[in-house]
This record gives C-alpha cells, sequence and structure tokens, in this order.
C-alpha cells in the first residue's frame, strides 16, 4: 500500500488585535468618505459633444478606493468609436488624482455591459430632451 506525503500544516497566523481591528475600520471609514468628493469631481467631466456631465450621462460603472488611497474607476464611454475615447479616461484619472486623500487612480475603460440611454440619469435625461 502506498502512503501519501503529508502535507505540512500551514504557519500560524497572528491573531488580529483590537489596534488591527480599529486600523482597519478606520482605512474602511476613510475609503467611504473619499467616494463623494471623487463623484464630485468626476462630475465636473464633461464630453466634448454632449452637454452633460459624464456621471449623469451614466458613463462612470463603479468607483473603489483602497485603504492606501488609490482610487479605482470602472467606466465606459457611449460607442467604441468615441472620439473622446483617447481623452476622457485621462481627465478623468486627473481630477480623481487631484480630490485631496487620493494617493493614485486608475481608470478602467470597459465595453460590458455597453452603455445605452437608460444608464443616464434623469437629469441628464431632461437635459437633453431625451424622454
Amino acid at each position: 500500500m502506498k502512503t501519501l506525503p503529508m502535507i505540512p500544516d500551514a504557519p500560524a497566523q497572528p491573531a488580529a488585535t483590537s489596534s488591527d481591528t480599529t486600523r482597519m475600520v478606520a482605512d474602511a471609514a476613510r475609503t467611504e468618505a473619499l467616494k463623494p468628493a471623487i463623484v464630485e469631481a468626476i462630475q465636473t467631466v464633461y464630453d466634448p459633444e454632449i452637454p452633460v456631465n459624464i456621471w449623469e450621462l451614466g458613463l462612470i460603472y463603479d468607483v473603489i478606493v483602497d485603504a492606501a488611497g488609490v482610487a479605482g474607476v470602472r467606466m465606459t464611454l457611449t460607442a467604441p468609436g468615441c472620439p473622446a475615447a483617447q481623452s476622457l479616461p485621462g481627465e478623468v484619472a486627473e481630477k480623481v488624482k487631484a480630490v485631496p486623500g487620493v494617493a493614485d487612480a486608475k481608470v478602467d475603460v470597459v465595453w460590458d455591459p455597453a452603455w445605452t440611454k437608460d444608464r443616464m440619469s434623469e437629469v441628464a435625461k431632461l437635459q437633453l430632451g431625451m424622454w
């Protein structure tokens, strides 16, 4: 009968201390507190062909901030051939990096799900007369 080799036990992880827990809670609160300021910064970015900011257009899919203050923005464009495809993500990154407390910004342009006018806010639809 063949015996299988023993798998060594994983090294023991030190137990979290109350100061670790306090730090994690503070980090989470700080990152959540940055989101409204990041959204406010994003609302200053406009598609050059449409007189509505990209937040109201529904081009921003997600905003996250890690404990180090690095912001991640997942966005799309109105169409793959959008003339602003090169400039809008860079402008978003610059505006987000300028938010106090943000150490860096990464912008990821995605095409799934595809943007549709249904993603637009009521404000954008009203401004563009798209009821």
